[in-house]
């Protein structure tokens, strides 16, 4: 009798250990693991609360995301607008926590350098292919200031180079003088650009950019180079995109190294292309669309659903 007493109890015991494992293994399809950086599409949808962290809302990213979230069919989602100082420290606090977080992204940017991070796939290409960032200059430009504009025709260089200053901007360091230490120990790259130009002396020169650590970190370099080497007195204006190209359009802006073609400003292009004039990529193979960590257990946009 004491041993058929014993057996009962080893095998009730036995019954409600594999309830419990039952219960926080298989039964939970929107497992997520210890830090919620994997589980099912739609687990991480919860955890995220179905928000897209995005950047300033007249970027073309923005209005690209928003017609990502239409073409797939993602009518629970959310794009939150902000700036790209409210993204990236909304993103580092999450891959400090190893948290799942969807922003728009692109690169060149320090934050891939900094994280390990990945693109979502594009099947629809709302996205569209690689881009380039590209040289705008007022009309008029090379007759007004042809050391300038020169100097400007021959400028471009390659994402790597200008990650070397984002990421010492995003460090603390000055923008200009993270330019001065980029363009000192690459010497040759500015001698590419300035050989045989005679330096002027002081005439007035004024550039505009947007607030993108990309855009900061090509625009101070160029007033470096711009000032120092060819004798220039630079006016650099930081201004929303919409400002950016109708000052150049107007003229009341000489140039531009900011304008990402064919997608992200496709629309001022179209309105304001022909009033201007355009030098060419100064960067390519740049991209822009739906980014995460890499721990997020997530593949294409199309998970998202």
């Amino acid at each position: 009798m004491k041993i058929s007493k014993k057996l009962l109890m080893l095998a009730g015991l036995a019954g409600v250990l594999a309830l419990s494992a039952c219960g926080t293994g298989s039964g939970n399809t929107a497992n997520t693991g210890n830090n919620g950086q994997s589980g099912t599409a739609d687990s991480i949808g919860v955890q995220v609360k179905h928000e897209i962290i995005g950047i300033d809302p007249g970027a073309g990213i923005m209005k690209a995301a928003a017609d990502a979230l239409d073409q797939y069919d993602l009518g629970d989602w959310k794009l939150i607008e902000g700036s790209g100082a409210a993204m990236t420290a909304m993103l580092d606090k999450a891959v400090k926590a190893e948290k799942p977080i969807i922003i728009t992204g692109w690169t060149p940017h320090w934050m891939f350098s900094k994280y390990d991070l990945k693109y979502l796939e594009d099947p629809k290409n709302v996205f569209g292919e690689a881009e380039e960032i590209h040289t705008l200059v007022r009309k008029g430009l090379k007759e007004d200031q042809p050391v300038a504009y020169e100097f400007l025709d021959r400028f471009e260089w390659t994402s790597d180079e200008m990650g070397e200053i984002m990421t010492a901007i995003q460090e603390g360091k000055d923008p200009m003088e993270a330019a001065k230490t980029w363009a000192d120990s690459h010497s040759d790259r500015v001698d590419s650009w300035t050989k045989d130009l005679k330096p002027v002396s002081g005439d007035k020169l004024k550039l505009s950019y947007v607030a993108w650590d990309s855009e900061i970190a090509s625009t101070n370099l160029l007033e470096y180079v711009l000032e120092s080497k060819l004798g220039y007195d630079v006016t650099a204006l930081q201004v929303e995109a919409g400002p950016m190209w109708t000052g150049v359009a107007s003229g009341d802006v000489d140039a531009t190294p900011a304008a990402w073609l064919p997608l992200t400003h496709a629309d001022y292009w179209t309105e304001y292309g022909e009033k201007l004039e355009d030098l060419g990529p100064n960067m390519t193979g740049v991209k822009t669309g739906l980014v995460v960590p890499s721990y997020v257990d997530l593949k294409s946009i199309e998970d998202l659903k």
